[in-house]
């Protein structure tokens, strides 16, 4: 045994054995105990000193150590000298230079007592060990870095797909995932979960479809990754990935051309509504009958343009802000709107009140929010059909006898008996919250009921009708339209849009 100067015998290492130190030392390579702070400070106690370490920018980044002449750390950090030792005032002092791909650090070391074998291979194993460590730590914050950019991007992709900009989508996605949007269509959809497992959702996702479609942290909704993928076999992978995890569930869009992302997204999240009453937890958008199909297209389009007429008056490229902005605005509230748009919520209030002034009416009317929803929704899927001159445009017919017609009133009251086979007045309930704005206190003071029986019955209209109708969007617009087809709300009036069609 060799004695050290306390008098205590210091074991020797028998050849082929590892000493205790290096044993512990390894064990800081170990995922749950990769911590630099916690190396030094063990260094410290294993050879009975004071460790301090600077990192390039001569900041002290672990340690309490000894006091070190700053240019003497310069020297190490840039490479002049790669350690140095030396005695002061009855102290031993070592500083060696720690090796790292992008930087260089400095690690001091003091004892009292002389550096012996043993002190001076624990710094130099430490030494080693810390390098591993913050080449690891600067490889796993590179790889943050790519992951957060790389979801900044895609998120950037969708974001242009959501206001039809397909050009600058694909040349955005061209460059890191080739192929990814060739396709003229593709499917939208939405996986819902806890708020905190998201992000591991949305790297399942992405390992599920092996980057084959575009997968984003929804900027909107905490708990939802939007898939946007052209593939077939999305839906079963996607599908497969849900049935794995409790408490997870999957809308999907219908097939839709790339420039309707925005339409497929909101049947995505209706579909989603519709999963949560589903055994399997998942579900498609159904192609339902849509009251706008049902209804004359040119004398449709007509009256489109006639309403959205105020709006011809501003510059294309505001006129296009203001429509794409109001169209996402009646989906999703103003906030999460400006999440999908990248821009404030300041701005995308500002569009839709100046929207709101140039058609003379107001968004606070859910009727109103409906009757616009369709305009938008008709200038852009049927945008081919021709108005005709401005005179023909001019005279096309109001709201009413659209919505009136046989087909479309047949429609409306299919879907609106459905509530009758309920003991409850969920019809009646919903017309009136409806009209009360969506307001559940208001329509409760109306019915003179509680404004939870209100919300209640609200809520049990949505499996029956199979829609999503507490959160503003397409399937409760369709719902306010099957009112108006059967006559059971008042038609809203836009100022300048006279109640009935001009003579001749």
């Amino acid at each position: 045994m060799a004695a050290r100067k306390d008098g205590i015998p210091e074991p020797v290492a028998v050849a082929g054995e590892q000493p205790e130190w290096a044993q512990e030392l390894l064990e800081h390579l170990r995922p749950a105990g990769r911590d630099v702070r916690r190396v030094v400070d063990w260094l410290a106690g294993t050879v009975h000193g004071a460790v301090a370490l600077w990192d390039d920018t001569g900041t002290l980044v672990a340690g309490t150590g000894p006091a070190v002449d700053e240019n003497l750390v310069t020297d190490v950090t840039s490479g002049r000298i790669a350690s140095a030792a030396w005695e002061d005032g009855g102290r031993h002092l070592r500083l060696v230079k720690v090796g790292h791909p992008a930087r260089t650090w400095a690690l001091a070391v003091s004892r009292n007592a002389p550096f012996d074998r043993r002190s001076a291979d624990v710094v130099t194993h430490t030494v080693q060990v810390i390098e591993l460590l913050l080449t690891a730590g600067e490889n796993t914050a590179a790889g943050q870095r790519l992951r957060r950019a790389s979801a900044d991007l895609r998120l950037a992709i969708l974001q242009l797909l959501m206001v039809e900009d397909t050009v600058a989508a694909r040349r955005v996605a061209g460059g890191l995932w080739p192929g990814l949007l060739e396709a003229d269509t593709a499917c939208v959809y939405v996986v819902e979960s806890e708020p905190a497992r998201r992000d591991r959702l949305a790297e399942e996702c992405l390992d599920t479809t092996k980057e084959g479609a575009l997968v984003v942290r929804c900027p909107a909704m905490d708990g939802h990754v939007i898939v946007v993928s052209p593939r077939e076999t999305t839906a079963g992978d996607l599908k497969s990935l849900v049935e794995r995890h409790p408490d997870t569930f999957l809308g999907g869009s219908v097939r839709q051309s790339l420039a309707r992302t925005a339409t497929a997204y909101g049947q995505a999240v209706s579909a989603l509504a519709v999963a949560h009453f589903r055994p399997d937890k998942t579900a498609v958008y159904a192609e339902r009958t849509h009251p706008e199909r049902l209804m004359d297209p040119t004398a449709l389009r007509g009256w489109t343009a006639r309403l959205l007429g105020p709006l011809d008056t501003v510059p294309h490229h505001t006129r296009a802000e203001l429509l794409v902005t109001t169209r996402l605005g009646l989906e999703f509230t103003a906030v999460n709107t400006a999440k999908i748009l990248g821009v404030s919520r300041n701005t995308v209030r500002a569009r839709m009140e100046r929207v709101e002034n140039m058609l003379g009416t107001d968004f606070d009317d859910v009727t109103v929010r409906a009757v616009v929803h369709l305009a938008l929704h008709t200038q852009f899927n049927l945008q081919d059909i021709q108005v005709g001159s401005a005179s023909e445009a001019s005279s096309a017919p109001v709201l009413a006898p659209l919505v009136s017609g046989p087909a479309v009133r047949a429609w409306a009251g299919e879907l609106l008996e459905r509530l009758d086979r309920d003991t409850r007045p969920l019809r009646r309930t919903l017309r009136t919250w409806i009209a009360a704005g969506g307001n559940a206190e208001r329509a409760a003071q109306l019915l003179g009921v509680h404004a939870q029986t209100v919300r209640e019955h609200v809520r049990s209209a949505e499996p029956v009708l199979e829609r999503q109708l507490l959160a503003a969007g397409t399937d409760l617009y369709e719902v306010v339209l099957a009112h108006l087809a059967l006559g059971d709300l008042e038609t809203p009036v836009f100022a300048g849009f006279v109640s009935t069609p001009p003579p001749g």
